[in-house]
């Protein structure tokens, strides 16, 4: 397995995992691949890799990861068993692991001190405390977005990445493609002028689902752990639609819908162009249209958010379908850069052909998120977008929500990390877990 400039892997992981053994008291299994049994990558050079929750998101990014060289996934998690068959399923490349385990607790999986990485594509709810386990276990983390479900998720996260020193890589993979970079080089660079807007547009939520009578309440089925499914949520009657997607994405014990689910892919851009990744904007106000007080997913099915920066640019945030075209469109007193998945766009033409100066400012660049996490798992240097970044960003959906439910303009301050003068609001960065749970 690889080791740190720092401090080798084997010494790091030997306290890390045996305290966590300790606490957890789960035994491990050490796969004959991991032991350089397999003939293929030397045994120093490969990185081992444990994948916590393999759903559809969690199985691609499985893939991504078994795509790139020096790889073994040697454990899979997940608290339905449907699941993991699914994913041992993808037997062209499970099959070659020589011993993948599977565990319906992830605590199993973290204490083994034979995985380098974990990769989490949990629920959103679980996710900081998914990532939390494996980062004080001494492991590099790839984390599905959104990041949490609080604003003090993101923060105790941040603090324990740094405190064990562990490489994280935000699943924001827009940053590995290249006209999202070209787009933020003309913005961060003055090619369209002074930027004063950003417009950010993502997909709208979920339209309404009534509680009853069409999702009645059942006993949860063999397949699924539901107490575990729930974990640090309120418990609630279980009700088949309440765990699956997109229904439970749109549930505000789970999730905070598309405008964090969808929206932190375009905001990280915008965070990125406008050059304040590391710090946020100073007001937010905003409205959205939310379901009635009866409806099982209660997130926001449209949203119109306004964001002023320190630096004088503002940010309007909406659903699609509103005033913004979908994706990140800056705008600067010479003329604008448009981007999304499909293509880049500006206005004048002759932008897309700018080449950026070696004195410029050049953004880092990633030909692939999961390989660029394992590049830094092997060289302990930063990846594209790490915990500082991700916090962020992530920050930013959390505030437009808080805004829109207590319904009035906010002040922020982006170096305290808190609403001014604002007792009320400064109760909504924060959220109850269910006992045992803690972070």
């Amino acid at each position: 397995m690889i080791h740190s400039n720092t401090m080798t892997r084997r010494r790091l992981l030997g306290r890390a995992s045996a305290a966590v053994a300790g606490a957890v008291g789960f035994p491990y299994v050490v796969s004959s691949s991991a032991l350089g049994k397999d003939g293929a990558t030397a045994p120093s050079e490969r990185i081992t890799i444990g994948c916590i929750g393999v759903g559809p998101q969690g199985r691609a990014d499985m893939m991504g990861f078994l795509k790139r060289p020096g790889t073994q996934v040697v454990a899979l998690c997940d608290v339905k068993k449907s699941a993991l068959a699914t994913a041992d399923g993808a037997r062209e490349y499970i099959s070659k692991q020589k011993g993948c385990s599977m565990y319906g607790d992830f605590r199993e999986l973290v204490a083994r001190p034979d995985i380098d990485v974990v990769s989490i594509a949990s629920p959103d709810h679980w996710h900081v405390l998914h990532a939390l386990a494996a980062v004080r276990a001494g492991k590099d983390v790839y984390v599905e977005k959104p990041l949490g479900m609080s604003i003090e998720q993101g923060q105790t996260l941040r603090q324990e990445v740094h405190r064990y020193d562990r490489r994280f890589q935000f699943g924001t993979q827009q940053r590995s493609s290249p006209q999202f970079v070209q787009a933020c080089e003309l913005a961060i660079n003055g090619r369209i002028g002074k930027l004063h807007t950003i417009r950010v547009s993502a997909p709208a939520g979920f339209p309404e689902f009534p509680r009853e009578p069409k999702y009645p309440i059942e006993d949860p089925p063999a397949d699924i752990d539901y107490e575990s499914w729930l974990g640090p949520a309120p418990w609630a009657p279980y009700t088949p639609k309440r765990v699956i997607n997109p229904h439970w994405f749109h549930i505000s014990d789970y999730a905070l819908g598309y405008i964090a689910g969808w929206g932190i892919h375009h905001i990280d851009i915008a965070q990125w162009g406008n050059g304040t990744e590391l710090t946020g904007p100073v007001e937010v106000e905003g409205s959205g249209l939310f379901p009635t007080e009866d409806a099982l997913c209660d997130t926001a099915l449209n949203w119109d958010v306004d964001y002023l920066y320190a630096n004088g640019v503002r940010m309007s945030f909406t659903s699609d379908g509103g005033k913004n075209k979908h994706g990140v469109r800056f705008e600067g007193s010479e003329g604008w850069v448009h981007v999304d998945r499909t293509a880049i766009d500006a206005e004048p033409k002759s932008l897309l052909k700018e080449k950026i100066r070696p004195d410029e400012i050049h953004l880092p660049v990633s030909p692939h998120h999961q390989g660029n996490l394992l590049e830094a798992a092997r060289t302990r240097g930063p990846t594209i977008c790490p915990i500082d970044v991700a916090v962020r960003s992530d920050a930013i959906c959390q505030l437009g929500d808080i805004a829109m439910r207590l319904g009035r303009k906010l002040n922020w301050d982006p170096a305290k990390e808190l609403f001014v003068n604002d007792d009320e609001a400064n109760t909504k960065l924060r959220r109850a877990m269910r006992s045992p749970w803690h972070l």
